[in-house]
């Protein structure tokens, strides 16, 4: 530990930090100074002339309206008369008028104010002749509209969409100027760029190179730190076991046959011709009860510490066992379902796969708040696959309900030693499932 102190990267890992920062705040200046240039440019000229642009093509889509109107008010080609185009005149004037409004607002100081005025007044102009020409329509005079048309009205339009024109490639003008400074303004940014990269690239690989020796170190200790305490808790694990199954096998076998022989004595010494009415025969019988129920309850303890049906029958049928053992006791109602024909598993694993399952069922009982689960287990696909599940409380935040303590931490330990994967799961219908997946070839049969 002292070595490890003394060799501590944190003061020469400060320093690369610091430098690092403070060329990335360096370019990160420059690069904002450019981008604020940018802005402004793109802001003050290019946005706003682009926008300008589109209501100068709403003017001339206007315009191309207004266009086919008289072409078809000429020709006479429509069966009502030409009052009827009022409207459509009315229409088009109003979205002219907003749009040469917006035009003005957004026209850039780059373009000919001139021409502008020029348009506004011819389009005044225009009209005018419109409303000359609509005033003729409307006292029936139409030949004398459609020669107003075509003597006067088609030549006003022809003139503004020529002014449209002349104000767009105006502006096209000042895009393509626009553009050229804003070249200029990437070239030099992209130039600086690349000097700040790899002036940081060349900090940030030596930083990182130094940092990664120091971690490839750390790792390694870490590593072996926690091959240690793997092979520490499967030993604990597997000493835990030995013991509980001695405690079980002496529960059983000795204090079991003793509590049987005090049984047997007892039954012999209340037949010995006592009268059924004496009250030492009811002594002896309330004695002999008693000792039945210590010998049910030191049979019950041997197999909570270690079922020794789980040697007789194999995992399956004590898994069933269990839950209608466990069913009694807690008072919820669990179900065992077998899916799949399985092999013979291997008695070591099949301990850890019956505590899995009793740890579980434990959390139900304590946290579930839940009247019925589920236990299921079945082969498939080379894998060993067992469902605790209930659909109570739920899971909480972190993913378990036990909150990462012991019991939980056993559970993963165990599911490792299995070579398998331990999770939690969300069902459909609410609650918790708890699923344990290992493959059969580590469970391999006696």
């Amino acid at each position: 530990m002292k070595a490890m102190a003394r060799s501590s990267p944190t003061r020469n890992l400060l320093i690369g930090l610091a430098i690092t920062l403070a060329a990335v705040a360096g370019s990160a200046w420059y690069a904002l100074a450019q981008i604020e240039g940018l802005r402004s440019l793109q802001d003050n000229v290019l946005d706003r002339n682009r926008r300008n642009s589109l209501q100068l093509l709403r003017i001339q889509n206007n315009l191309h309206s207004l266009a086919l109107a008289l072409r078809d008010m000429v020709e006479g080609a429509e069966p009502y008369p030409l009052s009827a185009w009022r409207a459509q005149f009315d229409r088009l004037r109003l979205d002219l008028e907003d749009a040469l409004r917006l035009e003005r607002k957004l026209g850039v100081a780059s373009q000919q104010p001139e021409i502008q005025a020029q348009l506004e007044q011819s389009l005044a102009q225009f009209w005018r002749s419109v409303d000359e020409m609509f005033a003729l329509a409307n006292q029936g005079q139409d030949a004398a509209a459609r020669r107003m048309i075509r003597a006067s009205l088609e030549s006003q339009q022809a003139s503004l969409t020529s002014q449209v024109a002349q104000l767009l490639l105006l502006n096209n003008e000042g895009e393509r100027r626009a553009a050229r400074m804003m070249q200029e303004i990437y070239t030099a940014a992209e130039r600086n760029t690349y000097w700040s990269l790899a002036a940081i690239v060349a900090l940030i690989t030596a930083t990182s190179s130094y940092l990664i020796l120091v971690n490839r170190r750390i790792f390694r200790q870490v590593a072996e730190l926690s091959d240690q305490r793997r092979v520490l808790a499967r030993k604990l694990i597997s000493v835990q076991e030995e013991i509980l199954h001695s405690v079980s096998r002496e529960l059983h076998d000795e204090f079991g046959q003793i509590l049987t022989a005090v049984g047997a004595l007892l039954r012999r010494a209340e037949q010995k011709g006592l009268p059924e009415d004496s009250l030492f025969r009811r002594e002896v019988g309330e004695v002999r009860e008693i000792v039945q129920a210590a010998l049910e309850t030191t049979r019950g303890l041997s197999q909570a510490l270690h079922p020794s049906v789980l040697d007789d029958y194999g995992l399956g049928q004590t898994l069933e066992w269990y839950t209608q053992q466990f069913a009694r006791q807690s008072g919820i109602v669990i179900r065992y379902e077998s899916r799949g024909a399985c092999p013979e598993i291997d008695r070591q694993a099949a301990i850890h796969i019956y505590r899995i399952v009793q740890e579980a069922l434990t959390n139900v009982a304590r946290h579930a708040r839940t009247g019925d689960a589920v236990v299921r287990m079945g082969c498939a696909g080379g894998l060993l696959r067992v469902e605790v599940e209930d659909h109570g409380a739920g899971l909480p935040g972190n993913g378990a309900r036990t909150g990462g303590g012991l019991g939980l931490v056993a559970m993963k330990e165990r599911a490792d030693i299995l070579q398998g994967r331990l999770s939690w799961e969300r069902p459909q219908g609410g609650g918790t499932r708890v699923v344990l997946e290992i493959p059969l070839a580590t469970a391999p049969a006696e």
